[in-house]
C-alpha cells in the first residue's frame, strides 16, 4: 500500500494519473499504411467464439482432424492457413467453415503438404516455428499475437492479421532472418 504524506491526497494523485494516460502510446511506432477500422470487445468476443467452433468443427470432421489447420477470425472473415493432406481436405476444410454460424467468408491459405515429414523434421519445425514467434514478439514494429506461424520442413507460412503494409512486409524479413528458415509463404491480411 502507497502511504500519502499530508500534502499529497489521493485527488492529487489521480488527477497526476489522468495527465499521463495519454502519454501511454507515445512510445509506439506509427504505420503510416494503417488503414484498419477498429475493432470492439464485441466484435472481439464474437470472433473468438467463431474461431473456436470453426477449429472444434475441423477437428471432429473424419475426413479433416488436422492440427496443421490454423483459424483466425477478423468481423467474421476466417483465414484457414497451415497444412492439408490432400486438395479434398482443403475443400472440405473450407466447406465446413463456411457451414459455422457467424462465418462471412473463408480465406483459403492452405497449402498442400508435399513429401513424408521425419521425427527430426518435426522437431526441428517446432523450433523453428518457436524462434519465430519468439522473434515477432520481440521485433518492436511486430509485436504482434495475432500472427500465426506453422514451419513444415523449414519453410515457415504466415498467416493471421496486421495493422498495415509496412508490418506485413517487415514479418517476412523477420522469419526470413530465423536459423533453418528455408523459405518464408507471408499470408498475412491487413486488418480492415
Amino acid at each position: 500500500m502507497i502511504k500519502l504524506s499530508s500534502r499529497l491526497t489521493c485527488a492529487t494523485l489521480i488527477a497526476g494519473c489522468v495527465l499521463l494516460v495519454p502519454l501511454v502510446g507515445c512510445n509506439r511506432v506509427a504505420d503510416v499504411n494503417n488503414t484498419a477500422t477498429p475493432t470492439t470487445i464485441g466484435n472481439e468476443i464474437d470472433d473468438s467464439v467463431v474461431t473456436t467452433k470453426v477449429k472444434s468443427a475441423l477437428m471432429s470432421d473424419d475426413s479433416i482432424k488436422s492440427l496443421d489447420i490454423k483459424v483466425e477470425t477478423r468481423k467474421g472473415e476466417v483465414m484457414l492457413s497451415g497444412f492439408a493432406d490432400d486438395q479434398g481436405q482443403i475443400d472440405r476444410s473450407i466447406l465446413v467453415a463456411k457451414g459455422i454460424e457467424g462465418v462471412k467468408n473463408v480465406d483459403n491459405k492452405l497449402s498442400l503438404k508435399e513429401g513424408k515429414q521425419s521425427v527430426g523434421n518435426k522437431i526441428d519445425d517446432s523450433v523453428i516455428t518457436a524462434a519465430v514467434k519468439t522473434a515477432m514478439l520481440k521485433d518492436p514494429l511486430m509485436k504482434s499475437m495475432e500472427i500465426s506461424v506453422v514451419t513444415r520442413k523449414g519453410e515457415v507460412q504466415l498467416s493471421g492479421f496486421v495493422d498495415g503494409q509496412v508490418q506485413l512486409n517487415h514479418a517476412t524479413e523477420v522469419a526470413k532472418g530465423i536459423q533453418g528458415v528455408t523459405g518464408v509463404v507471408n499470408n498475412l491480411s491487413v486488418k480492415k
